[in-house]
């Protein structure tokens, strides 16, 4: 069957590749489930594998197919598999465990080892095929009223996490209910942040640098936040407006916009940052100034990675309020399908070339 994949460590090396169909014999246990794949979306870390920034090939093979984000429709299953059944619409995580005692007990995103296997990243082949196969631990139920939202289950996932993360290490502050709350970058992983932390009732400014109107203003305010363009709003007014947020979210994808959010966090505060950032980009900051201000003002920084089985059921759960609580906004990030997996050429495309293409993915078959 075909796949798209890339030879890890050569530049745009993205093509075709031929690859065994997958059965459920591989899994002894009985607990395999096989997947039709439907929609696979794509993003900037499909970008700088191709372009060789990271990502590694399974063992044995000089190959690696591409493709984290994933949506499909349930074919076969082992006969111990109890939550998942044929015709059932699935999204599929992204992190396996290795040997540490985090990823022994379910956390595998919180892993401890220096090696780590993610599905279509590193070590272990993707999603962007025409079926997969895995554990039914790994397999997670999409309701059928979600299936207009197909691969948004993914980037949710990491953006619900890092929220979720957030309130777990403020547990430290016995009271800590946050009102304002920034968000660096409009991106799909900054406005599923915008709709995760509208929903527990903050005030959200969403910052971008493009001015609106356009789709991410018209998103954001679709949320009922308020979109920021840095361009126009220095950030230090905006401090004055809003007083400085107890909570900032980063998904710039930038490593200058992260650690210059240091500066305008408020006591008590945490900064997640969920960005990548594969370049090698230098940056002067007030390095005193943010120390003593960070340790007197018990500021935390955290770093998000992708997320477990919980934090997609978290994500889904958020998806299904939002989209009822904002009817017809959350489907206005999935911007732009590309038909078939012979298409890749295009897929790229739009992920290096068009700045405006919100959310590319790849229609692979109907269903």
């Amino acid at each position: 069957m075909k796949a798209v994949a890339v030879t890890p460590g050569t530049p745009n090396s993205v093509h075709l590749e031929d690859i065994p169909m997958p059965s459920l014999d591989q899994f002894p246990k009985g607990n395999g489930v096989l997947v039709k794949v439907l929609k696979v979306g794509v993003d900037a870390t499909d970008k700088e594998i191709n372009e060789a920034l990271y990502g590694g090939s399974p063992p044995g093979d000089k190959h690696l197919v591409l493709g984290h984000e994933s949506f499909g429709i349930v074919q076969e299953v082992g006969p111990n598999v109890t939550r998942i059944k044929p015709g059932d619409y699935v999204t599929a995580t992204v992190r396996r465990p290795g040997g540490s005692i985090y990823d022994q007990i379910g956390t595998y995103d919180m892993t401890s080892e220096e090696t780590y296997y993610e599905r279509g990243i590193n070590l272990l082949h993707g999603y962007l095929t025409e079926y997969f196969a895995d554990e039914e631990d790994y397999i997670v139920k999409v309701p059928v009223g979600l299936k207009h939202l197909h691969v948004l289950m993914e980037p949710m996932s990491c953006a619900a996490k890092a929220i979720h993360q957030v309130y777990e290490v403020q547990r430290r502050m016995k009271v800590w209910r946050p009102e304002v709350a920034w968000v660096m970058g409009a991106g799909q992983i900054g406005l599923l942040s915008t709709l995760v932390l509208k929903l527990r009732g903050l005030q959200v400014y969403t910052i971008a640098r493009a001015p609106g109107p356009h789709l991410k203003s018209e998103i954001v305010e679709g949320l009922e936040a308020t979109y920021v363009s840095s361009r126009e709003t220095d950030l230090e007014e905006l401090v004055k407006k809003t007083g400085r947020p107890q909570l900032i979210v980063d998904a710039t994808g930038s490593s200058r916009m992260a650690f210059e959010a240091m500066k305008y966090l408020g006591h008590n505060g945490v900064l997640a940052w969920t960005s990548i950032t594969g370049a090698n980009v230098m940056h002067e900051l007030p390095t005193d100034k943010l120390n003593i201000e960070w340790v007197l003002g018990n500021k935390l920084l955290l770093g998000s990675v992708n997320a477990n089985r919980e934090h997609f059921e978290l994500g889904i759960r958020d998806l299904a309020l939002g989209d009822v609580t904002y009817p017809g906004v959350l489907e206005k990030i999935l911007t732009n399908p590309v038909d078939g997996l012979d298409n890749y050429k295009e897929m790229m495309r739009l992920l290096v070339e068009d700045s405006s293409a919100l959310k590319v993915f790849v229609n692979v078959a109907e269903g």
